[in-house]
């Protein structure tokens, strides 16, 4: 196995550690977790990315989820490089913005009103505030291992980087604020009912990622999501589902619809900007109402809305509302999944392969993998070196243990394959 070349990113890297906190722009893209520095990228194509020292990799990163047609799409760069001849930002409404809302809705019948923000973070933070404006009350209930963004109420307990770090809270994180987040299990409905009967009408509301992204795939257990959703509603609080991965990407209309549960409020991201800086957050109108001008509940953003974004989102949205590619994606899901979990199995290695669709983990670890205590069992030192492995290899991966791979409708099966083969490659090369 030849040594990868990547004198370009080291330059690169030192340079930007001169210049940005870390040489990185947001903490995952470290490669902390995977033990060497990391790699800078110069373009991407349909299934396959390439760094500046002029490796191309098959990317099973995808933006972590939005490409999920695979990167530089042509109907959709036509479509942007359309939208900014007539401009990059207005600060003023669009007659896209209305499109886009009108297709969110459609896709999603728990929205009867949404409001576009300029990420997932924002979508989250802003649809608890609307949520606490909308009940009155104070605290929320949040799920350990879960993932909402970075807004002060949500880094108690989460995954994604954090959990990856082993740095589960945040310094700079009020008390006092940390102190209306309840924490309770993932997977377990008898711990959610408790801590509602020990809070006395004092929750808001409840938000959760609908399939875990964060502390790596994980889904919901059967009868799981229904459990959450009679207990909310039970009691007065809301129901928010995270699905900023979820979101048009396990099915059309979200998690929501694979599993048939309706929450009153869901936040989107990711699919919905085409790989741009977009997220929303939607629900029933009579909530969505107390939002300003209408109601009471502060929200704004003068990048909400953007009109590259928002033409990238409609021009994806389209293509996967016409052809309808999720049963392809769920296959070639499937049969990434077994391959890896084969390649395991022929190198004597203990690995749980969770998948949803088209996103999925290898976890180093027995399993089964059903919420953050299970997922962490992992061992995160072994994937440091298969992911190195696999980069070797020509495969791209998320580097940390605790993250999704995404299937694009841009792999093939001959990519699958020639994935799978690396796959054990990798394996092989980690046992002595």
């Amino acid at each position: 196995m030849s040594k990868l070349d990547s004198e370009q990113s080291d330059i690169l890297f030192n340079r930007a550690q001169r210049v940005i906190p870390g040489g990185v722009n947001s903490p995952v893209r470290a490669f902390r977790a995977v033990g060497r520095a990391p790699l800078f990228i110069r373009e991407a194509s349909g299934p396959t990315i390439t760094d500046v020292d002029g490796n191309s990799y098959i990317d099973y990163v995808g933006s972590w989820g939005p490409m999920i047609l695979g990167h530089a799409n042509p109907v959709v760069i036509e479509a942007i490089r359309e939208a900014a001849g007539r401009g990059t930002s207005y600060g003023a409404p669009t007659e896209l913005e209305v499109e886009l809302a009108a297709e969110i809705i459609s896709a999603f019948p728990s929205i009867e009103r949404v409001r576009l923000t300029s990420s997932g973070t924002e979508a989250a933070m802003s649809a608890l505030r609307l949520a606490r404006g909308f009940t009155g009350r104070d605290r929320l209930v949040k799920f350990d291992g879960c993932y909402h963004g970075h807004s002060d109420s949500l880094l108690v307990k989460a995954g994604s980087g954090l959990a990856t770090f082993g740095t589960p809270d945040s310094a700079g994180v009020p008390a006092d604020l940390a102190r209306h987040t309840i924490v309770v299990p993932y997977n377990d409905p008898e711990s959610l009912a408790k801590t509602f009967d020990e809070e006395n009408g004092e929750i808001a509301c409840v938000i959760i990622e609908p399939v875990a992204g964060n502390m790596g795939c994980v889904a919901p257990r059967a009868g799981y999501l229904e459990a959450v959703r009679e207990i909310t509603s039970r009691h007065g609080a809301l129901l928010i589902f995270d699905e900023v991965i979820t979101g048009f990407r396990v099915a059309y209309g979200g998690a929501q619809e694979l599993y048939g549960v309706k929450p009153d409020l869901t936040c989107l991201g990711k699919i919905i900007g085409g790989g741009l800086p977009v997220g929303a957050f939607g629900g029933r109108a009579e909530v969505m109402n107390k939002l300003a001008p209408l109601g009471p509940v502060y929200q704004a953003g003068t990048l909400s809305g953007n009109p590259l974004a928002v033409t990238a989102g409609l021009a994806i949205l389209k293509l996967l509302r016409e052809s309808n590619p999720y049963a392809e994606l769920d296959r070639l899901g499937s049969k990434l999944e077994q391959g890896l979990s084969a390649a395991a199995a022929e190198a004597g290695i203990q690995a749980t392969v969770n998948r949803v669709g088209s996103m999925m983990t290898a976890f180093f670890t027995e399993g089964p993998v059903t919420d953050w205590p299970s997922a962490k069992k992992s061992d995160t030192d072994r994937y440091a070196r298969y992911f190195r492995a696999m980069l070797e290899e020509g495969i791209y991966l998320a580097p940390s243990q605790f993250e999704c791979a995404f299937v694009s409708l841009a792999h093939t099966d001959e990519l699958i394959d020639q994935t799978i083969a690396a796959a054990r490659n990798a394996m092989c090369a980690l046992n002595p």
